[in-house]
């Protein structure tokens, strides 16, 4: 996993530069043969492309901007990591399906997406942008785990801060995001879509440490980075004093 966000294209990207920068984009499928098909189809739901300040510059495919080729030219799209916790405090993990493309069968937070380039989910200045992935993180809620919506209304999320990362999944794929992350606790029922999500897992902060220790288990890259940085100081703090760490302005470079 690569620890660092210097990219490098030798000027900004920018909504301007940004056909410019990548004239050579390949669209074709080839790179998707074999995959499941609903997999496939996911691939062309349309991300938000941003620059490095988090603002919105243009939209590509999902397939466009996790494509290695364009990662390292410093294509950067914006996302969410939600981590949902019981009335106990615990912390519900998924693991990733065997048919998805990007980082499968590892283990991660409840549920890690990206809000598209649609009306709602958008946003330039970040308390719009916050509003529309808290309805990105319900809709894919549902999706992944079916979830309802009634179970994690709107106003129940809450937002810590955002992670630019990067991280390859394999030679072809990977990550390079600005991640929004949400906290919400809630008593839900799940049912997990099985092309999304292989199994699910309630955990303690020791037992998410154990599972870091089972060499047999593999785990989502921007997961890791945010265990291991923050994610145990916020959990200490989920009933009090929370709010010291919420809705932090600047971006964290990972």
């Amino acid at each position: 996993m690569s620890a660092t966000t210097t990219t490098t294209h030798a000027e900004p990207i920018t909504a301007q530069s940004i056909l410019r920068l990548f004239p050579d984009i390949d669209t074709s499928s080839a790179e998707l043969d074999g995959h499941d098909e609903e997999q496939i189809r996911l691939m062309d739901e349309v991300c938000i492309v941003l620059d490095e300040n988090d603002k919105p510059i243009g939209n590509f495919s999902k397939k466009i901007c996790h494509l290695m080729t364009n990662i390292d030219k410093g294509l950067l799209h914006r996302a969410f990591s939600v981590f949902l916790f019981n009335s106990k405090n615990e912390l519900l993990l998924q693991q990733r399906a065997t048919e998805k493309i990007t980082f499968p069968d590892m283990w991660t937070n409840t549920c890690c997406s990206h809000p598209l380039g649609i009306p709602g989910e958008g946003g330039a200045e970040l308390a719009e942008a916050v509003e529309g992935v808290k309805r990105a993180a319900q809709r894919k809620l549902d999706h992944e785990l079916g979830i309802k919506a009634a179970q994690v209304p709107i106003e129940n999320f809450k937002f810590l801060t955002r992670i630019h990362y990067k991280a390859p999944s394999d030679g072809k794929w990977g990550e390079h995001e600005i991640d929004y992350i949400l906290f919400i606790k809630a008593d839900v029922d799940i049912e997990p879509n099985l092309n999304e999500v292989r199994d699910t897992r309630y955990v303690t902060a020791d037992g998410l440490k154990a599972m870091f220790n089972d060499p047999a288990l593999k785990f989502t890259p921007w997961f890791k980075l945010i265990c291991h940085s923050l994610l145990f100081e916020w959990w200490e703090h989920l009933d009090e004093g929370l709010e010291k760490y919420m809705n932090e302005q600047e971006i964290r470079r990972m």
